[in-house]
């Protein structure tokens, strides 16, 4: 059967790749044509447009650059026409996917999404539009069930955190020579993860490198995020405390003493990997002006939403500066503080289910398929 997967970011392309592992066992004759990225390219299929040409963060940066990302809805209907798959999946990104499912149910293709827009969070009446023109929808947060099922009266699957299977099998993988490999010192490190997007990694690591000279017992190590290459991130590297691994983020985690985060799915990424945290985020001016007035959520990281309390401190916007990171990384390095993070790091966890999203996703996508 043909699949088509269209997955917009960094975190798209991680879980789309373990999902198309699962499609390939569950379907040996599967054909799969994608957008997203290094992760899903290396699984096999055909990547039609890689992430880093989508990725806009922001209104202003989306309303700057509108005229491409139109361009690129109209190259992706073109190219499921003349595929003509079986099912398209969708994964996050809901802007761009939103727009192709409206479009593509209309012409009879079945529709199914796998990890929800964040219609929780803001923009809620998109639950209008998801129940028109999504079939499955497949969840991977365990609020996100109730509040689809008992608010919106919308049937959904929830199959578990993905996350937990990419982190058990790092885990199960990582080279012990971390730190010979990529001419570290025996110092702890401290890591630090400012985003995916130019935009975002420019502001981020400008803030998280201003405490460098306040911690000299540790080193700082930057996670390169692979739709960036070096020459962008050299920069920032100004003296030998400051350290750069490209595309081994959760090599880097597993190494990890303690972190510095740009909100988003690498929060959570960091507490499965039982890291104590602070996390960061400023944006765009007009865009966090806008977004606060919209989003009325407690709290941005998935740390913190998913467990409903503060588990780990968030600086955000003007929050973000020295001397709040040079207070909350020390008290994440006292030994007492990391314990107790680390045993909300344990109820996360269990909260998010077991092991096998992608498995579980994937059968029940072959399943429909079939029954259809």
């Amino acid at each position: 059967m043909k699949y088509y997967i269209i997955a917009g970011e960094a975190s798209g392309d991680l879980h789309g790749a373990n999902l198309m592992k699962a499609l390939y066992q569950e379907d040996p004759e599967a054909e799969i044509r994608f957008w997203g990225g290094d992760l899903m390219q290396q699984v096999g299929g055909t990547l039609v447009k890689h992430y880093r040409d989508l990725a806009f963060m922001g209104f202003a940066e989306v309303l700057f650059n509108l005229k491409t990302i139109l361009g690129n809805i109209k190259i992706c209907k073109n190219d499921i026409m003349a595929f003509q798959p079986e099912v398209i999946i969708f994964i996050d990104y809901p802007g761009f996917n939103m727009r192709i499912a409206q479009w593509a149910k209309k012409l009879g293709f079945k529709t199914h999404y796998y990890i929800s827009p964040q219609i929780w969070a803001w923009k809620e009446n998109r639950i209008k539009a998801i129940k028109r023109d999504i079939d499955k929808m497949f969840v991977i947060l365990p609020f996100e069930k109730t509040f689809y099922e008992d608010k919106h009266h919308f049937p959904v699957a929830f199959v578990g955190h993905p996350l937990i299977d990419a982190i058990h099998n790092q885990k199960d993988s990582t080279s012990a020579n971390f730190r010979t490999e990529h001419h570290l010192s025996d110092k702890p490190i401290i890591a630090l993860l400012p985003g995916s997007r130019k935009q975002e990694i420019t502001k981020m690591l400008a803030g998280m490198l201003s405490v460098v000279d306040d911690f000299p017992d540790y080193q700082f190590v930057i996670a390169g995020a692979p739709s960036q290459d070096f020459s962008f991130y050299e920069p920032f590297i100004t003296q030998q405390n400051i350290h750069f691994v490209a595309n081994k983020t959760y090599a880097l985690l597993q190494n990890a003493t303690a972190a510095l985060v740009t909100s988003g799915t690498a929060t959570l990424e960091t507490a499965l990997f039982k890291v104590p945290e602070v996390v960061c985020y400023k944006g765009n001016w007009i865009s966090y002006q806008i977004a606060k007035r919209i989003i009325t959520l407690k709290y941005i990281s998935l740390v913190n939403l998913i467990m409903d309390e503060e588990v780990v401190t968030e600086l955000i916007q003007d929050d973000f500066n020295p001397k709040n990171i040079k207070r909350e990384l020390s008290k994440i390095l006292e030994p007492a503080h990391r314990t107790a993070l680390v045993q909300k790091y344990d109820a996360l966890e269990h909260k998010l289910g077991g092991r096998g999203a992608s498995q579980k996703t994937a059968h029940l996508i072959v399943s429909d398929l079939k029954q259809s």
